[in-house]
């Protein structure tokens, strides 16, 4: 191993077996409710949407393009007595994106945007403990969403949006993922041996956590979690119209 690698390696592996205990610890520990309802099986209406036109090229990492079953999954948290509006609660989210993950396991690389923050065609890399690194770029962004679609390289291959939105008098705070691993060997390790999924679905929920405190509100009822799971033949994912 060369010497200028070797202080990352370092610094992968301390966040790996550091960064994981302690989100397992918070996770076992955790007194919001999670509602984390039981796998259904997918329709036609769980595909993902298609991409915005000028937004995809080779490097873009499509749903079509991944290996296995195609997971839906929505997270969402509801908050009361928020003191942001959607629009700017979303503005946050992608004017400081890394403040919404759970830095002691994952790290965010935005290259040379600095406090711009992120807008179309903008890449970003996740880091995350091990193989798993998630490089997305940004496909749309207005008011209410933030909309990310995976690169070459992530362990899924789909896109995945973050919504705000005033319902009912609360502010509805959501992340929807449309995603099927982006080969055989992540397929074994999401869908067999579920290491990455329950990294990833952690990660999520703590995203929601974040966006209901950033608000400056409070969860009422913990943050809820859909999941479908639709077989899919290699090459058909996308439906609508962008």
């Amino acid at each position: 191993m060369s010497g200028p690698n070797r202080p990352r390696v370092v610094s992968v592996l301390a966040r790996w077996l550091l960064g994981t205990a302690l989100v397992t610890w918070r996770y076992l520990w955790e007194t919001t409710p999670l509602h984390r309802g039981a796998e259904r099986r997918g329709e036609e209406t769980d595909r993902p949407p298609r991409l915005p036109a000028g937004t995809v090229d080779d490097q873009v990492q499509r749903a079509e393009d991944g290996y296995g079953p195609l997971y839906h999954r929505r997270f969402r948290v509801r908050v009361a007595e928020a003191r942001l509006g959607a629009g700017r609660l979303i503005d946050w989210v992608g004017d400081d994106f890394k403040h919404f993950v759970p830095t002691e396991v994952v790290d965010i690389h935005t290259g040379e945007l600095g406090e711009r923050g992120l807008d179309v065609a903008d890449e970003v890399l996740v880091e995350m403990p091990g193989p798993w690194n998630g490089p997305v770029r940004v496909v749309g962004r207005d008011s209410g969403c933030l909309h990310l679609a995976t690169l070459l390289g992530h362990m899924e291959a789909g896109q995945v949006q973050f919504r705000a939105r005033e319902e009912d008098g609360l502010l509805v705070f959501e992340i929807e993922l449309w995603a099927r691993s982006s080969n055989r060997l992540v397929h074994l390790l999401y869908s067999h041996l579920r290491l990455a999924k329950e990294i990833q679905f952690n990660m999520w929920v703590r995203f929601c956590l974040a966006a209901a405190a950033a608000s400056g509100g409070r969860a009422v009822d913990g943050v809820h979690i859909t999941t479908s799971r639709l077989d899919l033949p290699r090459g058909a994912a996308a439906r609508g119209v962008s």
